[in-house]
């Protein structure tokens, strides 16, 4: 069954998350779609399996189009997709998720489904006891849950969106071996990713997505700087900062471990400096956004130890982090950074230290216009944060830096800005490092940390795996690491 997907696009608003992206895959072979975060790769796939409507363009099986616009109408034409969180009920056993969406399970069929379960298993080589409860599954053996559940519903194009985050190595080698004998069968595999040592490992063929659109193809083998290039772009122009000499140790992380996000975080061993300004870099949910929280005491270590200025701080709340100096800013403006209903007014009125039991709304709204005018906020002191526009509400977060912070720690920091602002922004910044203000910062945009940071971290599976002088790397050498793809 070939299949083919013509100028597919796909608006949110404004923003073309797939802007005319056309490409063909061949049944029996595993099909690779890479691309950094944002590309537009899960979007394309949700459209192809039914869970997202495309805004236009065709998808054609054998030349014949096909219309769809529920995930259980593409599986009839035989889609199906593994999403990242794989789709179960983890109260039921495993033989009852994998009879879920069966046809003639109100009778008593489980004889049937047992026997059909242990021999999907057989086949491809899984090993799942078909009476376990779903909660004591890993995340790999859940995949397996699923990947059988799609074949048994007859299944012949298989999209696996991001599957070897979060399982362990034996079980990507289980999966691995198990797409290849699907594909040997005759099915299309589809692997969406970021890395290209499972791209390498397991593709017959690549397309890589930037910015919503196709920026290259390439078959078996691979040509991995090609690939970097394709994913990231040429290696821009930049207009360094500054440089400061960094002083005293300000921050110090032994050997932590801590969970939450996508990956947690594991084993991180890392120093930062009085002056110094250190950019994390990595595919989004790979262990800076841990990183950042632990460092400001939001999330509590389950293992090593935290130190500030020599201080030990393990177990020590966020309270006590900020009144030592650190200071965090939230990426979800509206969810962590700002309060939704509040006006720029009210907002200074809250930011007000001076303890009384009467709010000095005079002064807040002087405050509030002085912060306007000096961060070029779009707005007056009247308007509620959520009128502001996300660029705006950018602005306003970095108006409430304090005065003189220790540890500033920065979570995309210029998100949603353009570039004259994003250099605005790190002139502001530079003047804190001056101070002798660390400054760790989280970006997307490898532009971004090679033109501030001193330092770059590069996060994969909630590890640091390359701690280097900006001097010494380049933008593509930063995209092999953050491709998990280390010389």
């Amino acid at each position: 069954m070939a299949l083919e997907l013509r100028d597919i696009h796909k608006h949110f608003g404004n923003v073309r998350a797939n802007d005319g992206i056309s490409l063909a895959m061949a049944p029996g072979r595993i099909h690779g779609i890479l691309g950094e975060n944002g590309a537009g790769k899960s979007t394309l796939m949700k459209i192809l399996s039914g869970y997202l409507h495309k805004t236009s363009g065709e998808i054609l099986f054998d030349g014949k189009p096909l219309n769809y616009t529920t995930p259980a109408q593409a599986s009839r034409f035989g889609i199906g997709m593994l999403y990242q969180d794989p789709l179960d009920f983890p109260v039921m056993s495993v033989l009852d998720n994998f009879m879920v969406g069966q046809s003639g399970i109100l009778r008593n069929r489980k004889p049937v489904y047992r026997k059909r379960f242990e021999e999907l298993s057989r086949s491809i080589h899984f090993s799942l006891d078909p009476d376990t409860p779903v909660t004591a599954l890993t995340i790999g053996e859940r995949q397996q849950l699923e990947i059988l559940r799609l074949l048994s519903l007859g299944i012949r194009v298989l999209i696996l969106d991001e599957p070897t985050t979060g399982i362990s190595s034996e079980q990507k080698e289980v999966l691995f071996s198990a797409l290849k004998k699907l594909a040997d069968d005759g099915r299309n595999v589809i692997l969406v990713s970021h890395k290209l040592e499972d791209v390498e490992a397991l593709c017959d063929s690549v397309t890589v997505l930037r910015e919503g659109r196709v920026s290259g193809e390439m078959d078996r083998p691979f040509n991995t700087f090609e690939l970097l290039k394709m994913m990231f772009g040429e290696p821009p122009k930049l207009t360094a900062r500054k440089k400061v000499n960094p002083g005293e140790e300000v921050l110090h992380l032994d050997g932590v471990s801590a969970p939450g996000g996508r990956t947690g975080l594991s084993d991180c061993s890392i120093s930062v400096r009085a002056g110094e300004v250190i950019g994390l870099a990595g595919l989004e949910g790979s262990g800076q956004d841990v990183f950042l929280r632990v460092a400001s005491g939001l999330i509590q270590p389950a293992k090593g130890s935290v130190a500030l200025n020599g201080n030990r701080m393990t177990g020590k709340d966020y309270h006590t982090f900020k009144a030592s100096g650190v200071t965090f800013q939230p990426a979800s403006r509206l969810e962590e950074g700002l309060i939704q209903g509040l006006s720029v007014t009210e907002h200074c009125a809250l930011k007000d230290k001076r303890r009384s039991p009467f709010v000095r709304w005079e002064h807040a709204y002087r405050t509030a216009q002085h912060k306007i005018k000096k961060f070029q906020v779009v707005g007056s002191p009247e308007n509620r944060v959520e009128s502001l526009s996300g660029g705006n509400q950018q602005r306003l977060l970095l108006s409430f830096l304090p005065a003189k912070p220790k540890l500033l720690l920065l979570e995309n920091p210029t998100r949603g800005l353009d570039m004259e602002s994003v250099y605005w922004v790190w002139e502001h910044l530079d003047e804190y490092c001056h101070g002798g203000v660390s400054i760790v910062f989280s970006s997307s945009e490898l532009d971004e940390i090679l033109m501030a940071a001193d330092r770059i971290l590069v996060f994969f599976n909630g590890r640091i795996i390359e701690d280097v002088r900006k001097e010494e790397t380049s933008s593509l050498e930063l995209g092999r690491a953050i491709a998990g793809k280390l010389a």
